[in-house]
């Protein structure tokens, strides 16, 4: 194996930032990968929500809210967990105008676990404000999220970051010798385990697990999150583990990352139970009671008083051909 590839080489500086055309300023090719995640995540989740009986286009109101907490999220958990990159004698802590602020996100530094906590609260608020059930769009978005997740990680391939400890593996990955994150006294040429890419080839297959566990076993009310949790926390608890700039807490000696993804663990593994014990049947419907969407061909013309037949409702009294009937498809994409 070595015959044809003995380590994987990391783009040049230059790669971290792009030019754009019209536009006087380089772009953090990072922020493009993230922008390319979050638009094809938000394609697949909007077609899973009407695929279910949703609005189409409704996805957009909830991202609303959901990305720009998440970018909260993410940044907070950042800098709470690096507190000495940010809280030293002499440090810009406060001045958004000035490097090396918590603010500066821009900067670099963001924590997938924050942006899961922000943007779980952004869905949260955004299913209120359109009447979605919350776990119809936790389900809808969960393979989606972790797709985007996999997208995401090959912007930490042009930051060269989010490498482990050094390898001699014929796949190990080369890192400029002035990085930050490189453990003083390393020979120039060692080589690391490329995280970013075991990630991302563990999302990719957690992405085809749930789909088939989904539609295999008509997973609803949370279920698919759960498995979600599940997976991911699995796998980063791992490659945590063998992170060369672990976060900065530590608890038992187990960094604090390790200790959020067992945790992400733990929880999907109750909204598993919880949700099989309470909800053994299908969600009637993807959005609360009274808020229901109707679409606009389903809407009867006002001079029509014929009354729907009683063997035209389904065993719920729905009729057959409404929206609401509809909904109940376990069919989820």
């Amino acid at each position: 194996m070595s015959g044809w590839m003995t380590s994987i080489p990391s783009p040049s500086p230059e790669w971290a930032q792009i030019p754009l055309p019209f536009w006087p300023y380089r772009v953090q090719t990072y922020a493009l990968v993230i922008l390319v995640g979050i638009i094809i995540a938000a394609m697949w989740t909007s077609r899973r929500l009407t695929k279910r009986g949703a609005e189409p286009g409704v996805v957009l109101d909830i991202l609303l809210c959901a990305v720009p907490l998440g970018i909260v999220g993410a940044r907070l958990y950042h800098v709470v967990t690096h507190p000495q990159d940010f809280f030293y004698p002499g440090a810009n802590i406060w001045n958004p105008f000035q490097p090396g602020s918590i603010w500066a996100i821009w900067e670099g530094g963001g924590a997938i676990f924050g942006a899961m906590i922000g943007g779980a609260i952004g869905v949260w608020l955004g299913c209120r404000w359109t009447g979605l059930r919350f776990w119809t769009f936790a389900d809808a978005v969960a393979p989606a999220l972790l797709l985007a997740q996999a997208i995401g990680r090959f912007g930490n391939y042009f930051n060269q970051e989010l490498f482990g400890l050094p390898t001699t593996l014929p796949w190990g990955l080369e890192i400029d010798p002035g990085n930050k994150a490189i453990p003083v006294g390393l020979p120039e040429n060692t080589l690391f385990q490329p995280l970013f890419l075991y990630e991302m080839i563990w999302n990719v297959i957690g992405v085809i697990v749930i789909v088939f566990l989904q539609r295999r076993f008509t997973l609803q009310w949370g279920k698919v999150l759960a498995v979600y949790l599940i997976w991911y926390g699995l796998g980063r608890s791992y490659l945590e583990s063998i992170r060369i700039d672990p976060s900065e807490f530590n608890f038992l000696g187990i960094p604090s990352n390790v200790w959020a993804a067992f945790g992400a663990v733990v929880l999907g593994v109750i909204i598993f139970l919880v949700q099989s014990r309470r909800h053994p049947g299908l969600e009637p419907s993807p959005y609360q009671p009274g808020r229901e969407w109707v679409r606009p061909d389903a809407e009867v013309d006002s001079d029509d008083t014929d009354l729907e037949d009683e063997d035209t409702a389904d065993a719920d009294g729905v009729p057959a051909g409404s929206a609401s009937a509809k909904a109940t498809s376990p069919t989820n994409g």
